[in-house]
């Protein structure tokens, strides 16, 4: 009885890892490197190991600059992502919106910038801040839309979408008007996707499924965020808003930590497990 026991037991456990690891492979979930920022300065190859194998399947990127990301070429960042079984998904980098006299250069950093992401192979290049601009008058902001518009035509011509992330801030009126919806309307679904981050909106005091509705199929990537590990608030209920992921236009989803209760690491790695348990993630 003890021995049938035993093997019960162990049978169990090993069929508890083989759900898990199907569910790794199964379910795409992106990490926002951001969110391991310290680690990638220690140890960017440690690091990327550490996240291949706890079943991310692809990186978004927070270390881009001159060409390079995290002090790599493009395709040796590459490579180093899969060799531990990550792909090179998205990218968030940026410039404010430039006036006459740096237009010249800022359209050439952006240059730069899309041809090393599109020898990198990556899909999404997103800007996730605004200068105070773009939180002053709907005339910049409209600027900034026009200037969205402009860069996003630039990564279409090499086949990168480009996107832009939120934060609160954006969820705030001027003129009677919300800045996020005039950003939505005011740049070329073919030219702009959007990054919603969902503990962001939240805390902007706005309804993703709202936003779902009024502005179908505009959300391809999804920053999926609680105030520290998902799960962890109790503020955040992710299931009727993945219910709707079809709605959204949702392509991508990607894990950001920005506040932890224990190492960033563990965080990321105890988020991929909540995602991983969840049974409305696909």
């Amino acid at each position: 009885m003890m021995r049938l026991s035993l093997l019960l037991g162990i049978a169990f456990y090993v069929g508890s890892i083989l759900n898990i690891n199907a569910q790794k492979v199964e379910k795409n979930i992106g990490i926002q490197l951001w969110s391991v920022r310290d680690d990638m300065k220690k140890d960017a190859p440690a690091t990327i190991k550490r996240l291949g194998d706890m079943g991310y399947a692809f990186v978004e990127a927070a270390g881009y600059d001159n060409g390079k990301f995290y002090d790599m070429e493009p395709l040796a960042f590459k490579k180093l992502l899969n060799d531990n079984g990550l792909q090179f998904t998205a990218s968030h980098c940026g410039k404010a919106l430039p006036d006459k006299d740096n237009k010249d250069e800022i359209m050439q950093w952006w240059d730069q910038c899309i041809d090393a992401h599109a020898k990198a192979g990556v899909q999404y290049i997103v800007q996730p801040f605004m200068d105070e601009k773009g939180y002053g008058s709907l005339d910049d902001l409209k600027r900034y839309c026009d200037y969205f518009n402009a860069i996003g035509e630039k990564c279409n011509a090499k086949g990168i979408r480009f996107g832009y992330h939120n934060h609160d801030k954006e969820f705030e009126e001027i003129d009677g008007i919300v800045r996020y919806d005039y950003m939505l309307q005011n740049t070329k679904p073919e030219n702009v996707m959007f990054q919603l981050d969902l503990y962001w909106i939240m805390v902007g005091e706005k309804d993703a499924l709202t936003y779902f509705k009024n502005y179908p199929k505009r959300f391809e990537l999804w920053h999926v965020k609680d105030e520290k590990e998902l799960g962890e608030s109790g503020k955040m209920d992710f299931e009727p808003i993945f219910k709707q992921a079809s709605q959204a236009g949702m392509k991508e989803i990607v894990v950001e930590v920005e506040r932890y209760n224990y190492t960033p690491l563990e965080s990321v790695e105890k988020s991929l497990e909540f995602l991983l348990k969840a049974p409305y993630v696909k």
